[in-house]
């Protein structure tokens, strides 16, 4: 049987794995096939930054730089000059980022412990935004700054392309040409290559794999994949070496370049699971190349597509759990870079990545690549098998954080989840990414945040009607305000991702989405959020059907290599350039709960327009009725106890009657009501059935068939009084 490998190459993410080679590995599970995986990014990462890493590094500098020191930077050779410190605080400091050294944060937090360079800088423009910070987490940031200012010397001095979350990334972005890359991986061994070589020949001699398979997220990992493969294909020929993972999905789906297969052997598109299984038989002799699976090969010098083989792709019932073991799983390291709470969750924390649904619900929006099966192949993964993963994951890794990577988590399956959470009474601590609809009431997002959800993004994109219904995003701003609120008054932090720069989008309707943002972070129902440019690419509605969006592609040439990002000219002329750095600096300051009383001329050194937008808009939004009209199909669940009663007697006007007094207690503080002595033992019986642990879930229609069969009168009346609306605000639900 084949001998397995599976890589992630530098770099992703250093808090924690990136999941795709645990996906594989855990599909493969499922068919008795044994595999090995790493993530070698972390692997050298952690070689560079030790005391032998950094003995190595300021010596390499010193050789390399010794004719030229009158050329470096006052800021390196501030570095330079404090490498005695560095060395002998690196060790200390990465245990504490892997939360094995928690006590070393009261030494850091006093600021003569770490040697500080140019980052350090920053912290007085920071130390107000950092104000209520704990100690560790101050810690965490110092260390940050600290290791962000050896990595400038490593970009000064030791290797241009080195960067943390991604290597020699402009290599990868917008790729037409190999050339660029070809010509790269032609010269000699930067100073990471070797750590990265050193690191994979160790494994390659170990796990001796017929099969080397390599994971490409992204375009910060594209390089180093190749000079992996490289050295591979250059030392151990008879390695088969395939490359799979979002950058090819997106980007290599029209490669027609032999030169790439020169370094690999194969590179498989989409879901990962069926295309392996199948090169898994080609390699041992029980399939013909020909009976592949979306798979590219060189064939007669020739770049083939294969997608000829009948093997159906698996439902994600039948995918496995992700397997993290041999990762190393206690060595990742939690940093602090910026003030950013939903950013802070991508850097700090480990988290075990889960998926929903593969694909996404709604499916619909221009921009994205709903032409791709990542996206336009909807299948959701029941929420008992999903909290069966849940549990093994716990089991497998002693982590209970949650990371659910969907592109858009279904409202229906995320409330089911939270039940099954409740019902097994598991506690873990999860986050995902939604689409802001309506579906989010107050009493889902109460569920969501009882379950152990902190945390949620979802795009606003353009705050503005006309185009949002142009993305097709199915949602108007006055309903995201609505959701947003509902998420945040029950305790779950809101992240949107805005855009900028759109097709067609006028200045004007910049300033507006602007004021948009600004009132919404200023009402309190936004703690998060980030401006990006529209970007054009070619799966998407706008990069397929470009003059139904009013924009010009500038070429229509495909290239040889990476074909997904599309230049254009937008027909309206707008320099959407401009307003890059104000809205980011605008939104900076409203995280921070600051100068929203400035006037948004003030975030630009240019003319804008005024906001056409009206001062109070997202508070006359906010401003809901009382509903009284639950539909017949809501689900009625109780999330709280059960009370203890005390029975009384009510007098007036010479009349008496028998009442019922319950107490409740929950987590926080206690409350009362008081009902008809009939009622009251009515609620007694009910409760438990209500309960989030019974496996049945009563809707509204039956709920009052049960009031009624018990003799009792008058339902709406008794559901809308006061005694059933307080406990409304304590855990009965209805979804």
């Amino acid at each position: 049987m084949s001998q397995l490998f599976l890589i992630t190459p530098p770099f992703t993410q250093l808090n924690t794995p990136y999941p795709a080679t645990a996906y594989i590995k855990g599909f493969l599970n499922t068919k008795g096939i044994e595999a090995v995986q790493a993530d070698i990014g972390i692997e050298v990462i952690l070689e560079i930054f030790s005391k032998r890493g950094l003995t190595r590094l300021f010596s390499h500098i010193h050789q390399n730089q010794a004719t030229n020191a009158q050329q470096l930077s006052a800021n390196v050779q501030r570095i330079l000059a404090l490498k005695d410190y560095y060395i002998n605080t690196i060790d200390s400091v990465i245990l504490f980022l892997q939360g094995k050294n928690p006590t070393l944060a009261l030494q850091i937090c006093q600021e003569d412990f770490l040697p500080e360079a140019s980052r350090f800088a920053q912290l007085e423009k920071l130390d107000w935004a950092f104000g209520a910070m704990g100690m560790q987490d101050k810690a965490k940031h110092l260390a940050t700054l600290y290791l962000e200012d050896i990595s400038d010397l490593i970009v000064a001095c030791a290797d241009e392309n080195f960067g943390f979350s991604r290597y020699a990334e402009r290599l990868g972005r917008s790729a037409n040409s190999f050339d660029e890359l070809y010509e790269s991986l032609q010269k000699e061994y930067t100073y990471t290559d070797t750590i990265l070589i050193d690191i994979l020949q160790q494994k390659i001699e170990t796990i001796q794999p017929d099969l080397f398979l390599i994971s490409v997220p992204f375009p910060g990992n594209l390089y180093a994949a190749f000079r992996s493969a490289q050295w591979v294909k250059q030392n151990y020929p008879s390695i088969k070496i395939t490359m799979g993972g979002g950058f090819p999905n997106t980007e290599l789906r029209s490669i027609s370049d032999p030169r790439v297969f020169e370094f690999i052997d194969f590179i498989t598109l989409d879901d990962g699971e069926a295309p392996v299984q199948n090169l898994i038989e080609y390699i041992e002799g029980k399939r013909n190349i020909e009976n592949l699976k979306r798979t590219f090969t060189l064939i007669d010098n020739e770049v083939r597509y294969i997608n000829n083989s009948e093997t159906r792709d698996y439902k994600q019932s039948e995918t496995g759990t992700p397997d993290y073991s041999d990762l190393l799983l206690d060595k990742y390291i939690s940093v602090i870079e910026i003030v950013n709470p939903m950013h802070r969750m991508w850097s700090d924390g480990r988290w075990n990545k889960l998926t929903m649904a593969h694909g996404c619900y709604w499916g619909k929006c221009t921009f994205c690549d709903i032409s791709l099966d990542y996206i336009k192949v909807y299948e959701p993964v029941a929420a008992s098998l999903l909290c069966d993963r849940v549990e093994e994951l716990i089991a497998q890794t002693g982590q209970t954080g949650f990371h659910f990577v969907d592109e858009a988590a279904p409202p229906a399956l995320m409330r089911s989840l939270a039940i099954e959470i409740l019902r097994r009474g598991l506690t873990i601590t999860w986050w995902t990414n939604i689409r802001f609809e309506k579906s989010f009431s107050a009493d889902l997002c109460i569920l969501l945040k009882a379950s152990g959800c902190i945390a949620v993004s979802g795009g606003l994109e353009v705050a503005s009607d006309r185009l949002l219904k142009l993305i097709d995003k199915g949602v108007t701003v006055e309903q995201v305000a609505k959701v947003t609120r509902n998420f945040t008054e029950a305790g779950i932090m809101v992240h949107a991702y805005l855009m900028y720069g759109y097709p067609t989008q006028t200045i004007q309707e910049t300033v507006d989405s602007l004021e948009m943002v600004r009132q919404m972070f200023e009402a309190g129902i936004l703690q998060s959020g980030f401006w990006h440019q529209f970007a054009m690419t070619a799966h998407s509605p706008v990069g397929l059907y470009p003059e139904q969006f009013s924009v010009v592609k500038d070429s229509d040439v495909i290239g040889t290599f990476a074909n997904n990002d599309i230049n254009y000219t937008d027909t309206t002329g707008i320099d959407h350039d401009q307003f890059s750095f104000g809205l980011k600096k605008s939104l900076f300051n409203f995280m921070h709960g600051i100068c929203f009383d400035y006037p948004l001329q003030d975030w630009f050194e240019f003319k804008i327009p005024k906001t056409k937008i009206p001062e109070d808009f997202i508070f006359d939004a906010l401003q809901s009725e009382e509903n009284f009209n639950t539909k017949p199909a809501a689900k009625i669940i109780w999330i709280g106890g059960m009370p203890s009663t005390e029975n009384f007697v009510k007098s007036k006007k010479g009349n008496s009657w028998e009442m019922m007094a319950l107490s409740f207690h929950d987590k926080k503080e206690s409350f009362s009501i008081q009902v008809a002595k009939t009622q009251g033992e009515w609620l007694i019986t009910i409760l438990p059935q209500l309960s989030v642990k019974n496996k049945k879930v009563l809707t509204f229609q039956e709920v009052k068939a049960d009031f009624e069969s018990n003799g009792l009168e008058d339902f709406e009346l008794f559901w809308y009084a006061k005694p059933i609306n307080t406990m409304r605000n304590f855990g009965l639900l209805i979804l």
